[in-house]
């Protein structure tokens, strides 16, 4: 079973850092870009940050000088540092692999099953 599982999250002060690690694993052929979302109770799900398989990297603006999106593709795994946290920070986060290749001819997305990141004031 192909699949997506992620650790990290936690309850930390304003200020404080959190690390998110999201590892794939199963029969994988080769895994495209990764990311992780975000969703804050009542809100929509948002696109923190991306990496591609060639380290291409976006962040929302918000997080941009305070997150940093890594990968080692020998693992699988893709990392979200997350420093400088602010108590809006505070969401569900989910690791995202939109076009993972699973044999010759299928490719699937998958999802985590989500890690709660908590930023007291």
């Amino acid at each position: 079973q192909v699949q997506l599982v992620e650790s990290g999250g936690g309850l930390v002060q304003a200020g404080g850092s959190l690390r998110l690690s999201c590892t794939a694993s199963g029969s994988i052929f080769s895994i495209g870009a990764m990311g992780w979302y975000r969703q804050a109770p009542g809100k929509q799900r948002e696109l923190v940050a991306v990496i591609t398989s060639g380290g291409t990297i976006n962040y929302v603006d918000s997080v941009k000088g305070r997150f940093t999106i890594s990968r080692d593709n020998a693992k699988n795994t893709v990392y979200l540092q997350m420093n400088s946290l602010k108590p809006e920070d505070t969401a569900v986060y989910y690791c995202n692999a939109p076009d993972v290749r699973v044999d010759q001819y299928r490719y699937r997305q998958l999802w985590g099953q989500g890690t709660l990141v908590t930023v007291s004031s």
